[in-house]
């Protein structure tokens, strides 16, 4: 549906490294020269270091890609093994079953290929992804495995990719040998605006578009910015984005339509929220019920009420009166007239009770006492 509407060969924000969709920006042409320069000067190790996401095994295709001609190449991805096991991903990427075989008898199989390649006068490209996984006794192989050489050329061209990571490994002075063999570091930064907004227009292109810009200016700027110059990142807002925009008709992709999708790619908010559905809804239907301005406006009716009656008390005090013909004594009045303490006031309401009988009041004056009554 979605490459219909946006008139689409294909796909233009996958997740899989093809090469086709590959940006050459300035940094990934200087990296993939380095690459070329170091094998061609054969410099032994070299090393691709990037965070996740930067393009890396992408990078690495594109190499393997340019040096098929000139060289018998392996690429391996399976890292979280031993030494022995590692040897045997190599051979099996060659085409060769070492099932069964000790570590000594792959290494004769190995050394055999090693030499055919020499004597065809090709060389041999070993790339290995995710080389920080590789324990400590597997890259002291990978080490030993360089030492395949002749008196005037490397027989093998290793090229170690992996996250910074690696950079950490490497530094251990337990591997101050091989780090010493790696002749060249080739690093990979995350992009910037330009960058990001080229690498947008550079995979819409390769995927078939020929439309006016489907993200505004807004739209790339907000991705630049979250996406922090990722590509993996990149493409999965720019997939999520075209997905709503083409449920909602809409031709071209904002800013409001990113924030949704960085709305709903935000996994720290569904991590925190742990508020059931049902009890954000009780939530809102009680804020509904009992808005702020009307408690507001029953507490002023309240506060209203009791600052007339403590003047109306204040009034009666100061009038002589007598109860029985007798003058009432300060503390009797205060005891059946007690004022209300302020504190108290607050969500309650007042209600009149029937006249004292008993309390006669000179003059023509009547006092009324109200009693304090919790509202339901």
């Amino acid at each position: 549906m979605i490459l219909d509407y946006y008139k689409l060969a294909e796909s233009p924000f996958g997740d899989t490294p093809d090469n086709r969709f590959l940006y050459f920006g300035e940094q990934h042409r200087e990296a993939l020269a380095s690459l070329m320069v170091g094998t061609e000067s054969n410099r032994g190790f070299l090393a691709v270091i990037a965070q996740p996401g930067m393009g890396k095994t992408s990078l690495i295709y594109e190499y393997l890609e340019r040096m098929r001609d000139k060289a018998r190449t392996a690429f391996v991805f399976q890292t979280n093994c031993d030494s022995r096991e590692f040897l045997r991903h190599i051979l099996l990427d060659l085409g060769m079953d070492a099932t069964g075989k000790d570590l000594p008898a792959m290494h004769e199989m190995m050394n055999g290929v090693l030499a055919a390649e020499a004597k065809a006068g090709r060389r041999f490209i070993l790339a290995i992804d995710e080389a920080q996984n590789l324990d400590d006794r597997t890259l002291e192989s990978i080490r030993l495995l360089s030492n395949f050489e002749t008196p005037w050329a490397k027989l093998m061209q290793i090229v170690l990719v992996g996250q910074p990571q690696l950079a950490k490994t490497l530094a251990k002075p337990s591997m101050l040998q091989l780090r010493q063999r790696i002749s060249m570091i080739v690093r990979l930064e995350p992009f910037n605006y330009e960058e990001t907004r080229n690498y947008i227009n550079h995979r819409l292109g390769a995927a078939g578009y020929r439309g006016p810009s489907l993200f505004t200016v807004g739209a790339r700027r907000l991705i630049a910015e979250r996406s922090q110059g990722i590509p993996r990142n990149i493409n999965n807002i720019c997939f999520n984005a075209m997905t709503i925009a083409c449920a909602m008709r809409q031709p071209t992709i904002d800013h409001n339509v990113v924030l949704e999708v960085l709305a709903d790619l935000d996994l720290d908010s569904l991590r925190n929220d742990a508020t059931p559905n049902h009890a954000k809804e009780l939530k809102q239907m009680l804020a509904q019920a009992s808005p702020p301005k009307r408690e507001s406006s029953r507490l002023r009716a309240v506060l209203s009420k009791f600052a007339a009656a403590s003047v109306l008390f204040a009034l009666i005090l100061g009038f002589p009166f007598t109860l029985n013909k007798r003058e009432l004594p300060p503390a009797d009045a205060a005891a059946l007239i007690p004022l209300p303490a302020p504190a108290s006031m607050a969500g309650v309401g007042v209600e009149p009770i029937a006249e004292m009988p008993d309390l006669q009041v000179s003059g023509s004056v009547r006092v009324v006492v109200e009693k304090q009554v919790d509202r339901p």
